[in-house]
């Protein structure tokens, strides 16, 4: 009998963890991109994103593959768009859909200097480090 119920916890365990093993959060970097240029000034902690309030283009987030000299797009990710007020702090969804693709004028229109333009991913597969940009 202890046998049996030493076999079937372990049985047990193993198909628990067969099941949690696709589900490791964070498996992919993802970077912010205007058109094709990287938002972030530096990929690394000491990173800053800041952009003009005149900017033009194509906000998107991508998955990257990084390599001790470059940085590589891949592929378009869906993400959402906040804008967070910089006197009170608040953070308001921007729309309620997701985006692969937003023009930047458009998310402009709605913030002031100071405020933050923040990306959100919808899946918690993909890390985005740098996903809050500054409005100058």
């Amino acid at each position: 009998m202890k046998n049996k119920t030493g076999l079937m916890f372990l049985v047990a365990y193993g198909l628990l963890t067969s099941l949690t093993y696709g589900q490791d959060p964070f498996k992919h970097c993802t970077a912010a991109f205007l058109d094709t240029r990287l938002v972030v000034n530096e990929y690394s902690p000491k990173g800053k994103c800041v952009l003009p309030s005149t900017s033009v283009g194509t906000l998107t987030v991508q998955t990257v593959n990084l390599s001790a000299d470059k940085i590589s797009r891949m592929a378009e990710i869906p993400f959402k768009v906040a804008i967070r007020d910089k006197e009170t702090q608040t953070l308001v969804m921007y729309a309620k859909e997701d985006f692969k693709q937003v023009d930047i004028q458009q998310v402009l229109t709605r913030c002031k200097r100071g405020d933050s333009i923040v990306l959100l991913s919808v899946d918690n597969q993909y890390a985005l480090p740098h996903n809050e940009i500054l409005v100058q």
